[in-house]
């Protein structure tokens, strides 16, 4: 494992290069862009607060659903830079909010996503990859793409949780 010395002196060789700085400043302006095309397309959704640029982890943004507002969820858009590839998740305002959906979608048996782990809750509660392998180089297609996914993955929990809401 290498020393927090021995990281620097190869980050910063790296950023010598050049070539990070301008891909994460196109990751950031794409991933503004994207918010702006949910704001724009999709009045109906709030979008709030800015991007969280995250630690070189994740990058993200929140879009809210009506649907999903009075029950305090909230879905992200995330890029992930381990895997390098564009999610989507469902989170909660706060951590009981998303221990009580967390325990709904476990105990229903749903597997139609990823259930986040046990005690991962600081994130998501439902996970989806959108998009592997992004092609940066068609940014339209790939916007495209993530507004798919995102809208099939709402209306997917909408009506899980729709048909939940009649059994109680």
């Amino acid at each position: 494992m290498n020393s927090i010395q021995e990281n620097m002196i190869e980050f910063r060789k790296q950023l010598k290069k050049g070539v990070i700085q301008k891909a994460y400043l196109g990751l950031m302006q794409y991933m503004l862009s994207l918010k702006n095309h949910f704001t724009n397309q999709y009045p109906d959704f709030s979008v709030p607060g800015s991007i969280y640029y995250g630690y070189m982890d994740m990058t993200y943004f929140s879009v809210v659903p009506a649907s999903l507002k009075n029950r305090e969820l909230k879905i992200a858009i995330v890029f992930v830079y381990d895997t390098f590839r564009f999610e989507v998740w469902l989170s909660g305002r706060n951590q009981q909010v998303m221990i009580k959906y967390w325990k709904l979608f476990t105990d229903s048996g749903w597997n139609r996503y990823k259930i986040a782990p046990q005690g991962k809750w600081a994130d998501s509660i439902l996970e989806h990859v959108l998009v592997e392998n992004p092609d940066f180089s068609d940014l339209q297609a790939l916007t495209k793409l993530i507004e798919q996914g995102t809208l099939k993955f709402i209306n997917d929990v909408e009506r899980f949780l729709a048909k939940a809401a009649t059994y109680r």
